[in-house]
């Protein structure tokens, strides 16, 4: 009888500790990995609203930069990290599928590795072209690319990623024009060749693209949505641009390794949403270009999310675009 009470008492202690444990997540800073350098539409979605949930978590919420290889190095790294809540990944629809499509080091596949806990923000994507490009309108690209196949071209944050797949799409909606893709390791870089002229034009994130348009380095001819979008009323829609059927907008959402405790995920998904009901952290987010769109409830956005990539994979293989 003694040596059963002697076994059972440091059980007992230590589910009552480990259970105390979880309850104080986090007890240290959290890593957030973005698969894009410092300056573009993904580092400033994640600084402005990590900034405001580390208040509200109570710990520092510290944006750790990888480019490189489409984004696939930060989610490599994020889907091999301890499910413990301290290593997270601003991500969107290409870890669903489209990675594994055009990279060979994508080892991983949406849902069997990652936790999807919330959607952060939701935005159009402008398209943009060298202050000097022949064409002042959409319609006008659109009758150069078709004259001149394989001679103009775009450039992109990555192969595969966001700014890749919306001028892809845009490419197929027009008719299968045929232009040049010449991928950058992040936004900020894709957008600086376009403004030294380098390459002609891009699908550029608002944060990458505003503050070059604005100092007149570049034009924008268009937002990739169907409509002119609220967050750019001067600026015209794609259906009234001539390109009828294609309807384009970014997202970024966070996500974690696969099996975080349900605990964890939770409080990271109530922290979020209280993070993206601000005020200040909205404003801030719309003056990038960028508006605040949290998921309505962890089921939704993983629903959502899985749905999105499923999307993008498909809109990749109709590319035909190869592995790197």
């Amino acid at each position: 009888m003694f040596k059963f009470k002697r076994i059972v008492v440091p059980l007992v202690l230590g589910a009552f500790c480990a259970g105390a444990q979880a309850q104080a997540y986090p007890v240290r800073p959290i890593t957030l990995v973005v698969g894009f350098p410092p300056g573009g539409g993904a580092d400033a979605v994640a600084r402005i609203v990590s900034d405001k949930m580390g208040k509200i978590l109570g710990q520092s919420v510290i944006v750790d930069n990888r480019p490189g290889a489409g984004t696939t190095l930060a989610s490599d790294q994020v889907a091999r990290a301890p499910a413990d809540g301290y290593t997270l990944l601003l991500g969107s629809a290409n870890i669903y599928g489209s990675d594994q499509l055009l990279y060979k080091s994508a080892r991983y596949d949406g849902a069997k590795n990652f936790t999807a806990i919330s959607r952060w923000s939701a935005a159009p994507m402008l398209l943009a072209v060298k202050k000097d490009f022949p064409a002042q309108s959409v319609k006008e690209l659109v009758a150069l690319a078709r004259s001149q196949p394989e001679k103009l071209s775009y450039s992109s944050s990555g192969a595969g990623v966001v700014t890749h797949l919306a001028a892809l799409s845009f490419t197929q909606a027009s008719g299968g024009l045929k232009m040049l893709h010449v991928p950058f390791k992040g936004g900020a870089p894709s957008i600086q060749a376009v403004a030294a002229g380098d390459v002609d034009m891009t699908f550029g994130t608002p944060p990458s693209v505003l503050p070059l348009a604005q100092g007149g380095k570049l034009r924008v001819l268009a937002v990739t949505t169907a409509e002119r979008s609220p967050l750019f009323p001067d600026v015209p829609g794609m259906r009234e641009s001539g390109v009828d059927g294609y309807d384009f907008t970014f997202w970024f959402g966070l996500f974690g390794p696969a099996g975080l405790p349900a605990d964890v995920v939770k409080k990271l998904f109530q922290a979020s949403a209280e993070a993206l009901g601000d005020p200040d952290v909205k404003a801030r987010l719309e003056k990038q270009g960028n508006v605040a769109a949290p998921s309505a409830s962890l089921e939704a956005f993983r629903a959502w999310a899985a749905n999105e990539g499923k999307e993008s994979r498909e809109l990749t293989l109709r590319s035909g675009a190869g592995l790197q």
